[in-house]
């Protein structure tokens, strides 16, 4: 087998440290024992852009916000199925996740970052929030509700941080949340804070295989 190969470490803010690490063609980020993401499966964090997109449907100039870049692969299904008139901002509160993919991730990079449609928010993606006018606002900042990443972020998936996603989004826009695991509460927890649901499981591989990930769909009442 070959060797898993340390590259580079990063600090989350008021968080544990982040570790990417290579083996042969392939990259992971880990979070203490935790891979939070990898190159060999980013099935289900496109589908979370494309399937949004295709809810959201042919409007005019659409602000998209991302939360956050991970690896680009949200971003660049985004990119992909989204006409010239729009805009995405990505919200990523570790800059060194950005330097990583204009260095030991470049090839992954696809020209996603130097996209003229593409804004980098240094920062909380809850402050990218609160400045409101989002046609959809895409978040996978997280593992999942359960706020694994940073605890400061659980804010976002309960009714006070719910109910201001719900006031950034312009009429008939969608809040989109991706997970690792389904959860019925969080399920009512959105229903009960004036969102329609709309929940889909998605596999983690491009090729339709890999684990089962699970993504909610929200749309103001």
């Amino acid at each position: 087998m070959i060797p898993r190969t340390l590259v580079a470490t990063a600090a989350i803010p008021n968080g544990p440290e982040m570790r990417l690490y290579r083996r042969g063609e392939d990259h992971m980020i880990l979070l203490e024992r935790d891979e939070l993401m990898s190159t060999r499966m980013s099935g289900s964090e496109e589908a979370l852009a494309t399937l949004t997109a295709e809810r959201l449907g042919a409007r005019p100039k659409q602000r998209w916000l991302i939360g956050g870049y991970g690896m680009g692969f949200t971003l660049r299904a985004a990119l992909r199925v989204l006409p010239k008139d729009a805009s995405v901002t990505v919200a990523e509160l570790v800059p060194e996740i950005i330097d990583w993919a204009r260095g030991p991730m470049a090839e992954l990079t696809a020209g996603g970052l130097d996209d003229p449609r593409t804004t980098i928010h240094n920062g909380d993606v809850a402050d990218a929030i609160r400045a409101g006018g989002w046609d959809a606002i895409l978040l996978d900042v997280d593992n999942g509700p359960d706020a694994l990443v940073r605890a400061q972020n659980q804010w976002l998936y309960e009714p006070a941080g719910l109910a201001v996603a719900k006031a950034a989004l312009k009429p008939g826009g969608l809040l989109a949340i991706w997970s690792a695991f389904p959860d019925a509460k969080f399920t009512k927890t959105l229903a009960s804070s004036g969102f329609r649901v709309e929940e889909q499981v998605v596999r983690a591989r491009s090729n339709g295989k890999g684990p089962r990930h699970h993504i909610w769909f929200a749309k103001a009442r």
